[in-house]
Order: C-alpha cells, then structure tokens, then sequence
C-alpha cells in the first residue's frame, strides 16, 4: 500500500503478487482473499494466476526479447521485469523463459 501512496502502481503491483504467492503456498486462505480485493481482482479473473503485467511480460519473453529489451518497451527498471519473470516462473511453476513460453502457448495464454 505504500506503493500505491506514492503513486509507485507497478511496485504495488509486484508486491501484492509476492504477497499472494506466499499466502497461497501457505495456504493463509483469509489473507490471500484480502490480498486479492486490495489488487482488485477477484481469482476468478486471472489467468493462472498472472495480474494483466505479468501477463504483458509474459507475451514479450515469448517473442524471444531480453529483460533488458522488455523493460525499455515497458518503461520499467530492468530490476522490476526481472522480479515480474520470476513471479511468472513461480505462479506457472515452469524453471526457464523457454519453458514459460511453452506454457503459455499450451495454454492459450497468448
């Protein structure tokens, strides 16, 4: 929420997915639920668990760019596409971007 206080979306944005990564491996099922109304999305509207950046970065890893060439397309510190690819990796349980884009495509997420 400090994030979002000083105007800080995207940051906000990853935290609360970190938050939600690690309330869903704990199985805190009141926590994650509050987690999920202060991002604004109920599970029902995510794709596998992706938020609608990581799901942007995810397409952009698919098309064969670098972190560095995502974060310049997006505005965004390298810093933060990386912690996006790795919530990626995590949410699809997949270890490579290679693997990643295979999932995607499988799945029909792009």
């Amino acid at each position: 929420m400090a994030c979002r206080a000083v105007g800080d979306s995207d940051g906000a944005e990853i935290e609360l997915s970190a938050a939600r990564a690690v309330f869903l491996q704990l199985g805190a099922k009141p926590d994650l639920a509050h987690v999920d109304k202060l991002a604004r999305l109920a599970p029902s509207d995510r794709q596998s668990g992706l938020t609608a950046r990581e799901m942007q970065v995810l397409r952009l890893i698919a098309a064969g760019k670098s972190n560095k060439i995502i974060a310049r397309e997006l505005s965004l510190s390298e810093k933060t596409i990386n912690r996006h690819a790795s919530n990626i990796f995590n949410k699809l349980d997949v270890p490579t971007r290679a693997a990643a884009t295979a999932y995607a495509y499988e799945h029909g997420l792009i």
